[in-house]
């Protein structure tokens, strides 16, 4: 997948690059980047970094591996956040991800993964410094193939919007919740009412559980029930006026999966797959289905994976990576292969 958030130690990673968060000296600090000087090598990391040694904030360099998994790593200096200057650290957080991108692109890596940086005791909120780093590397990635993982070594090193938390979350309550409840337990008609009038306090059901039309182009194709998946994804990409670089980037999966999916011959996508090239067709609830039935699938409310990707369908929200960061969070599989 090109980019991944992964729960994982990234000094463990057998990727080509890891990213180091470092000072501007290049000398073995805490946090992560103590972490990397010590699984490298400290006194060979150390002798090879006081070589290149100083950098600039947003600049970034490359050294050996050494005792790590990984070949090469990239060392970039984050920002120290200040928020009377969060313009020009926000534009050295970003320029600290592409500097580390292009250095891999240069030493022909293929695989990269870069830990939250300046999140730690640079004190980059976490939040925000999860859209810079999201934003920069989809930007990168438009032009550019490379598997790029964003390492987060515990929850609490990850956050992400508390109002978009807040409204999945309430969408959970409605639809999974007591979905559960009520199709899983012996309730009383008593009870089934007091569980529908707590859903009803948030918003109707009635309204989310419809699905928008499906576009008036579309229905003639969302007719052919004895299209395959294949054929009937290349038509959509077609009745959307879309490129098949833009689905397969927009969907977050690689350009050799989606050649596999194109060409058929019997191939089938996972249902993460499949999801996240509905997301990026931007189809409806309705449309999503027949795809999903296409390749033997089908959203289902007793599944929170499936709940969650449900409500971002439901709202019109089809960015893959906003849709991955709430998966992630609730520890579900991500979109994409």
């Amino acid at each position: 997948m090109p980019f991944t958030i992964i729960r994982q130690d990234i000094t463990k990673m057998k990727v080509d690059a890891i990213v180091n968060a470092a000072n501007t000296d290049l000398q073995m600090g805490g946090g992560v980047c103590g972490a990397i000087f010590k699984a490298a090598g400290a006194y060979e990391l150390q002798a090879a970094c006081d070589k290149i040694a100083p950098i600039k904030t947003g600049e970034a360099v490359i050294t050996p591996g050494f005792a790590l998994p990984a070949k090469y790593i990239i060392h970039t200096a984050g920002p120290i956040y200040h928020q009377w200057k969060a313009d020009q650290c926000r534009q050295d957080l970003r320029s600290a991800y592409l500097n580390a991108l292009r250095i891999a692109e240069e030493n022909h890596c293929e695989s990269i993964a870069f830990p939250l940086i300046s999140s730690g005791i640079y004190g980059y909120p976490k939040e925000e410094a999860l859209k810079v780093a999201s934003a920069a590397i989809q930007e990168y990635l438009a032009d550019q193939e490379l598997e790029v993982y964003l390492a987060v070594f515990d929850m609490a090193s990850f956050a992400i919007s508390e109002k978009l938390l807040g409204d999945v979350r309430s969408y959970i309550d409605e639809h999974y919740v007591i979905t559960n409840h009520m199709t899983r337990q012996k309730l009383t008609d008593s009870e089934r009412v007091e569980l529908l009038e707590s859903a009803q306090s948030f918003k109707s059901l009635a309204p989310l559980i419809q699905a928008p039309p499906c576009d008036q182009n579309l229905d003639s194709l969302i007719n052919e029930l004895d299209a395959s998946f294949s054929t009937m994804l290349l038509r959509l990409i077609d009745a959307k006026g879309m490129t098949d670089v833009e689905v397969y980037k927009r969907a977050n999966i690689d350009r050799k999966l989606f050649s596999k999916i194109r060409t058929g011959k019997g191939y089938m996508p996972s249902k993460r797959t499949a999801l996240a090239l509905a997301a990026a067709l931007k189809l409806n609830l309705n449309e999503t289905n027949d795809l999903l039935n296409r390749a033997g699938y089908s959203l289902s409310r007793s599944q929170k994976f499936d709940v969650i990707v449900e409500y971002f369908i439901i709202n019109g929200r089809y960015d893959i990576f906003e849709i991955n960061e709430v998966l992630f969070q609730y520890q579900q599989p991500l979109l994409g292969r």
